[in-house]
């Protein structure tokens, strides 16, 4: 999303709507089967790591607010939103399907259709456990408003799907943010409601959490923190690593005024549990510009982030820590991109043990759309391709 351009209420509006998604969307870190990305014994070289296309134009079509995850070896692509060519800020097509690749992203076969398994969905979480993924909560943009969920639906396939609990304890939402921390699903933060540029002023207000929850099998949910010390938000990115969960930046909010001198409402604070009760503040302040929709995976030793929504500019950089507290900016910038147009934000990723030998980040989808909605072709700025970062083959 470029979101620069903003041309009075009718842009505002739009800007406000587009940019929910990225509050509809989180990084999932947690979508190895142990809820942690693949971990290596030795560290990696990164600087030989490079951005590869592996699919240009993947059959599942143009997304944002999607989810992937690695299952026995394939990757699953699961729901997400499609824009549509329509007046009405955020319409868009939902869905509920699934889609499998044996191929590391390269080819792809839809296994289930929208409608045979969880309902249409975008912006909601997916990790795995025990050889089962989970989809957990999300929104349906329908109309007059949204509705945010809080059930949970589990596959051990991609294929066949249950419904483990139709209204878990914690208040439906999207923008959550969720991993797999010894055996136990974390739940926590988000928002629900939609802008009052949908439902009118007199609608509810958007609410963002920082509650804390967590399950063994998704059906059955303990509330470990009411309120965590971090800032509620939404669409933070989720690490696990030596036994550590950790919440990467975020947002409160979608835009601010007057621009361009104005603060947004986004984080880049960084905060670890090993329980999800207790947390530490790592650092109040990375030196990568505070972002929401982005995505960090891990490495191992190595947690890199990069990706997200910029009002001014989406960020064209990467960034690699080994502890969360101490950062540097990589040589790399996210698929090749050499401005802030070819950057996008809620996409998702996973790590997968690539081609070549070594962990690789996979990443589908994402949006890129600007808030020049004069522009007829705007809603067409959804990928629908698939990249990786690794190391070269040979």
């Amino acid at each position: 999303m470029t979101r620069r351009r903003l041309l009075a209420f009718g842009v505002i509006t739009a800007v406000l709507l587009v940019a929910a998604s990225c509050s509809d969307e989180s990084q999932d870190a947690s979508s190895n089967p142990e809820g942690s990305t693949t971990t290596v014994a030795e560290p990696i070289d990164l600087d030989a790591y490079r951005w590869d296309l592996v699919a240009d134009g993947a059959p599942w079509g143009g997304r944002a607010g999607l989810r992937v995850v690695e299952l026995d070896g394939d990757l699953l692509v699961l729901g997400g939103r499609t824009p549509r060519d329509s007046p009405i800020p955020g319409d868009s097509d939902l869905w509920g399907d699934v889609w499998r690749s044996p191929d590391g992203g390269a080819s792809w076969d839809r296994v289930v259709e929208t409608g045979d398994a969880f309902p249409a969905r975008a912006y909601f979480q997916a990790v795995t456990l025990d050889d089962a993924v989970y989809v957990i909560g999300g929104q349906d943009f329908g109309l007059p408003a949204s509705t945010f969920f809080n059930d949970v639906w589990r596959s051990s396939d991609g294929e066949e799907w249950e419904q483990v609990t139709e209204a878990a304890p914690w208040t439906g939402r999207a923008g959550l943010m969720a991993g797999v921390l010894d055996g136990a699903i974390y739940v926590f933060g988000g928002s629900r409601n939609d802008d009052s540029a949908v439902v009118g002023p007199t609608g509810p207000q958007r609410e963002y959490f920082n509650d804390v929850w967590r399950s063994t099998d998704g059906a059955e949910w303990e509330e470990v923190s009411g309120a965590a010390p971090w800032a509620p938000r939404a669409g933070g990115a989720v690490v696990v690593k030596d036994d550590e969960l950790f919440l990467l930046g975020g947002e409160a909010g979608f835009v601010c005024t007057p621009l361009p001198d104005c603060e947004p409402p986004y984080f880049n604070d960084v905060w670890s549990t090993t329980d999800g009760a207790t947390w530490e503040e790592v650092t109040s302040a990375a030196p990568w510009s505070p972002r929401p929709g982005h995505q960090c995976e891990l490495l191992s030793p190595t947690i890199v982030c990069f990706g997200g929504f910029g009002q001014l500019g989406n960020p064209v950089d990467m960034w690699a820590t080994e502890d969360g507290a101490s950062w540097r900016e990589m040589d790399q910038s996210p698929w090749n991109a050499t401005g802030s147009d070819e950057v996008r934000y809620d996409f998702d990723s996973v790590t997968y043990e690539g081609p070549t030998g070594g962990p690789t980040i996979i990443t589908v989808g994402g949006d890129r759309e600007t808030f020049d909605f004069t522009d007829p072709l705007n809603y067409t700025r959804v990928d629908d391709d698939v990249w990786s970062f690794g190391p070269p083959a040979g």
